[in-house]
């Protein structure tokens, strides 16, 4: 296969991609809209009254098999899109000869794939299809935009990026912005739900799927922000400048290390830790995306 055409297999992968994101939010929100509603806290009873509880869960009627289905059938077709995805960024890479993270357009393809691997394997382990209608709304926005406003022709980059660094500190950043896109979601979620009965799960269990999903990031993302310090001090001979993609960087990391802290020291629990992750969140959305267009500095050659 030519250079030429592993970019324009690529280029329609992405697309493939798209759609395949999208079928899948789609499925993931029939089920969601018609699936088995949950109380927030199991109703105490007292002793005796077992019968009137029964009779209570009995009123909630059952989901129709359709909405399984279309729930099964999403799971299904997102990890076709994943793959089309993940597909599309080994032949990219193929086809400028570098490590496929080069320009916006190629780093914000890999997060959308990062974001939607890691909702797939945690599903694997918990029965998380409850997110999927979110995490492929990031997953499609973020494709959709690529392709829309960042698309960048296949070919060489600066020396700088031909680095293997990239390799180390692109992947690491990438990775744990996968596992901090499925966090948010579930802290978004932990907010909009209301109390009694609801599709979405109870608060406890977003809280505990947001706090895991961020207490594998943080060392990933720690990590990353040090090996960024290493690569500046071989191109640029030095650890540390105030570059504005550094600054945000480092900002990104104390964000998320007051939230673990204040977990791990105070119990800090509720909707204030969820909207001091929310807030990270949004400082790492910044550091990888608003930087680049917002703000200069010497990132910028990677360009958008």
């Amino acid at each position: 296969m030519s250079v030429e055409m592993m970019a324009e297999v690529s280029d329609t992968l992405i697309l493939v991609s798209v759609l395949a994101y999208l079928a899948a939010m789609i499925g993931f929100a029939l089920e969601l809209a018609y699936g088995k509603a949950r109380a927030e806290k199991p109703q105490k009873v007292a002793v005796g009254a077992a019968g009137a509880e029964a009779a209570e869960e009995e009123r909630t009627p059952e989901p129709p098999a359709w909405a399984l289905t279309a729930g099964k059938a999403a799971l299904l077709v997102a990890w076709i899109g994943a793959l089309a995805n993940l597909t599309a960024i080994v032949l990219r890479g193929l086809a400028v000869g570098r490590w496929p993270w080069g320009n916006l357009y190629e780093f914000v393809i890999s997060i959308s794939f990062a974001a939607v691997a890691a909702f797939l394997i945690t599903q694997t382990r918990y029965n998380v299809r409850v997110l999927g209608t979110f995490v492929m709304i990031a997953g499609t926005l973020g494709l959709g935009a690529a392709v829309k406003f960042w698309y960048t022709t296949a070919g060489p980059v600066v020396p700088a990026l031909n680095s293997y660094w990239i390799a180390i500190h692109v992947t690491a950043a990438i990775l744990a912005t996968g596992m901090f896109v499925v966090a948010a979601v579930a802290g978004i979620l932990y907010l909009v739900r209301g109390d009694g009965v609801s599709r979405l799960p109870a608060r406890a269990d977003l809280e505990r799927i947001a706090h895991r999903a961020i207490v594998l990031a943080f060392p990933v993302w720690t990590f990353a922000v040090i090996a960024g310090a290493m690569w500046a001090d071989k191109a640029w001979g030095r650890y540390w400048g105030w570059d504005p993609k550094e600054v945000w960087a480092f900002i990104t990391w104390v964000a998320y290390a007051a939230y673990l802290h204040a977990r791990v020291t105070a119990g800090w629990r509720g909707k204030s830790a969820t909207v001091v992750q929310l807030l990270a969140f949004g400082c790492l959305l910044f550091n990888l995306i608003g930087v680049n267009i917002f703000l200069g500095g010497l990132h910028s050659y990677a360009g958008v």
